[in-house]
């Protein structure tokens, strides 16, 4: 079974140093009730469960998976509920949820520290409060007052479940052919008919009704995404009262055998006109549900750092105590035939890659989380704005970026075990393949590129990148201490200006030249914006004494030297251009006929 620790002394170096969390709460009328003891408490008290409790069944919930019973029956792996129950009677679900409904109203700030420690324990668990949670943002946002009263609090309390409920067989990204139909009925409620697929938590026995958000289309909408509508579907009726009334005339009618993840019921989800209520007002249902995906996207980089921190700590562990071969310097362990591989630069060059990708990832997630709780909280409507659009241009980055990421730090780590990693006993091949569905779900990261580049940079002729750019400089500048991530994080700036005006300048002529490059263009930014963080954690360690800080600034170092030259490389490849992708013809890439 896997080890793990909290990282608790760098979540709080990240919260009080890095980015002194406790002065913006007070100074925010609207987070002026959250103190750090209390902060502490809660960290303390995750931590503790997501050891003690999900880390235990993490990897017998990957062998023995959901189950589909037939006839829509759903049953998750053995412990699975006692531990639902367990954090769902401590209020967990509710932690970031609305106080007017039942929530306890921490910051994201707060809450994307919980949720690292739940990914990193369980992934597949974690995504089943991890959709509800999803589900009650819509809801607060989009929802009547009726409908939040009905659903949040029961929501928030764990003893209801929600679900998103977006694809369908022919139509994934392209949502804007579903067929899902939504007929109207004289009461006001609608009636759904149609089968999504993919759907996490669609149906399982860890709580007593499910809340499905189902996207679909009105008799006579208009066609494309402009004519989807939000509908809230529940498994059970719900009756005036609260209380559970007939079951709805939906249900699973399979789950997906998947490569990780095993333990999340991924659902087939069959709607036969089962009666469901709008969201929102009518065509407006993917605007609706992109407040959910949006949360959704930022919290899959967190799952992304969830694995490369249990993937390192484990790979730590054992390159400490493997005995293989000598040092190259001097022996180290005399009495031992063989020194631990921790002393080769091979197998720490491994670890330091997924130990730099771990801090680099939970400071740039805590950076994003300020965003966003600036955007919801702050009662400075210019500083709500510009925080808002700052979360739109690296919500796509905090998903694919630190993803893409993540599956190469534990693909290192299994490394490090040689051929113990590829067996199962060890626990390292179930990190790589859970991992691995963070990179596709949520929007491919092919998509998240698309999206940063066409829509966040290309769009608005790159002001937000300009704007990012010009703040990470000023930073720069203000930096008190002396280490070479300064001038690298300034040049990174510089070579990432230089690469936008150059895809703008070649997108009027080459339209194959957003999609061709929308990756390496995302990956070049990506490693700034770690450039960035990593200078924000050297300059709140300069001068404090100690192992701890003085190793924030060799990480840097590490970084800088050994993972951030992967820009250039990225930046000529955008340079390139789309042309040596699209030179090939069709008859190229099609094998039936060689």
């Amino acid at each position: 079974m896997s080890v793990y620790n909290a990282p608790l002394n760098d979540m709080r170096f990240i919260l009080t140093d890095v980015f002194k969390a406790p002065e913006f709460w007070q100074n925010n009328d609207n987070l002026s009730h959250v103190d750090m003891e209390t902060v502490d408490m809660i960290l303390e008290e995750m931590a503790k469960l997501s050891k003690n409790v999900l880390l235990p069944i993490n990897q017998s919930g990957d062998e023995e998976g959901a189950t589909f019973q037939g006839n829509g029956v759903v049953t998750t792996p053995t412990g699975f509920k006692e531990a639902y129950q367990q954090y769902a009677e401590a209020g967990w679900v509710g932690l970031g949820g609305n106080p007017e409904y039942g929530g306890q109203g921490f910051p994201k700030m707060v809450t994307m520290l919980t949720e690292e420690m739940l990914f990193t324990t369980n992934q597949s668990f974690t995504l089943y409060p991890n959709l509800t949670v999803g589900a009650t943002l819509c809801l607060n946002d989009a929802g009547s007052e009726e409908q939040k009263q009905t659903y949040l609090e029961k929501m928030y309390a764990g003893v209801w479940s929600g679900t998103m409920c977006l694809t369908e067989p022919h139509a994934g990204t392209d949502l804007g052919i579903i067929k899902t139909k939504a007929t109207p009925n004289d009461d006001g409620s609608y009636q759904i008919s149609g089968t999504k697929i993919f759907i996490t938590g669609g149906e399982h026995d860890l709580t007593e009704n499910i809340i499905h958000l189902v996207l679909a289309k009105t008799p006579n909408a208009p066609e494309g995404s402009k004519g989807i509508s939000l509908f809230v579907v529940p498994k059970f009726l719900v009756n005036v009262d609260g209380s559970l009334g007939a079951r709805n005339t939906l249900a699973a009618g399979s789950i997906e055998h998947k490569m990780g993840i095993k333990a999340s019921a991924t659902c087939v989800m069959n709607f036969d006109n089962a009666k469901g209520w709008m969201v929102g007002a009518e065509n407006t249902g993917l605007s609706s549900m992109f407040i959910m995906m949006n949360y959704e996207r930022v919290t899959m980089g967190l799952q992304g750092l969830g694995g490369t921190e249990l993937a390192y700590q484990n790979a730590a562990l054992y390159a400490l105590e493997r005995g293989q071969g000598r040092s190259d310097t001097q022996i180290q362990s005399p009495e031992k035939p063989a020194d631990a591989i921790i002393y080769h630069a091979d197998v720490r060059r491994m670890l330091l890659n997924a130990k730099a990708n771990s801090e680099a990832s939970r400071c740039f997630a805590m950076y994003v989380a300020k965003q966003l709780d600036t955007e919801k909280f702050s009662t400075d409507s210019e500083a709500a704005q510009a925080a808002a659009a700052r979360v739109a241009l690296l919500t796509p980055i905090a998903k694919a970026f630190l993803t893409d990421k993540a599956l190469e730090a534990t693909v290192d780590c299994q490394q490090v075990f040689g051929g113990h990693g590829y067996i199962k006993e060890w626990g390292m091949e179930q990190i790589v393949r859970d991992t691995r569905i963070a990179q596709i779900y949520e929007g491919a990261n092919g998509i998240q590129a698309l999206d940063l580049l066409s829509r966040k940079v290309a769009r608005n002729n790159g002001k937000y990148i300009t704007n990012f750019l010009g703040e990470i400089r000023d930073y720069v500048a203000s930096m008190t201490a002396e280490h070479g991530i300064k001038q690298a994080t300034l040049t990174a700036a510089d070579t990432i200006e230089a690469l936008t005006t150059t895809v703008l300048a070649n997108i009027s002529t080459r339209k194959s030249e957003i999609n061709g490059c929308a990756v390496d263009y995302m990956h070049a930014v990506g490693y700034l914006c770690y450039a960035y963080m990593f200078a924000m954690m050297v300059e709140a360690a300069n001068g404090k004494a100690g192992d701890f800080y003085t190793n924030k600034a060799k990480l840097a170092d590490y970084f800088v030297g050994r993972i951030l030259p992967r820009l250039d490389a990225h930046a000529q490849m955008v340079q390139a251009g789309s042309d040596p992708i699209m030179s090939f013809d069709l008859d190229y890439f099609n094998v039936s006929a060689s």
